[in-house]
């Protein structure tokens, strides 16, 4: 399938929302037809709803609570999610809350998500609470599974601690994933690297590949010196 339907889940600070974000872009570059859908209803803060108005200007769609509700910190979802993952020709991204709780989110687009197949992608952060051994991993995938009634077919390392991240940090993140993709047969075959510190973190560790991602969400009160208040 040429236009595909991908599921990003992950712990609250996985970094799954830019994720997200640096999916729909790389598939855009690429000639799809990209549909970003923000299912968080979990994180007021991070989610892929902020980059709207951005994504607008690149022909991008991003679907999300809209006027009064597009900050509000409220579990809405818009029935426009239904029809993108209907319509095989869009390349459709649900970015879905970060625990379990916001992943029942997904529940009541089980069938069609089921009849139109799907690559869910489970991003980790080893250096964040929840999935730091490979017991919480483990457990919080079994949680997301079960809350989703989908099952994980992708890891995704994005082991980091942002500007003081050092290769060995990553290698130890990729080794930890690693066993848990083993355990629960699925694939890890990426890791994150900010562009800010690519220099840092060669491609090919372990085999794998390295992926590379600028950093775009930003905190509110990054958000208001930006604007000079």
């Amino acid at each position: 399938m040429n236009n595909q339907l991908y599921i990003i889940i992950g712990a609250y600070g996985s970094g799954k929302s830019e994720y997200s974000i640096h999916l729909a872009r790389k598939f855009k570059d690429a000639g799809k037809d990209v549909v970003l859908a923000d299912m968080d209803v979990v994180n007021p803060y991070f989610r892929s709803r902020d980059v709207r108005e951005d994504f607008a200007k690149l022909g991008i769609d991003v679907i999300a609570p809209e006027g009064e509700f597009k900050h509000a910190d409220l579990p809405m979802i818009s029935p426009r999610i239904k029809g993108a993952i209907e319509n095989y020709a869009k390349t459709v991204i649900l970015d879905v809350g970060g625990d379990p709780a916001g992943c029942r989110t997904l529940g009541r687009f089980v069938d069609v998500i089921n009849k139109r197949g799907y690559q869910m992608l489970f991003v980790v952060n080893t250096l964040r609470p929840f999935t730091s051994t490979l017991e919480e991993i483990i457990t919080m995938k079994q949680h997301l599974e079960f809350t989703s009634k989908l099952s994980i077919t992708d890891f995704i390392c994005n082991t980091n601690l942002m500007q003081d991240t050092q290769q060995s940090l990553v290698e130890a993140g990729i080794d930890l994933i690693s066993q848990a993709a083993e355990l629960s047969k699925a694939k890890l075959g990426t890791y994150l690297v900010l562009d800010e510190y690519q220099n840092r973190i060669p491609d090919g560790i372990r085999g794998l590949q390295r992926e590379v991602m600028s950093y775009t969400l930003k905190k509110p009160w990054e958000a208001l010196v930006a604007k000079g208040i």
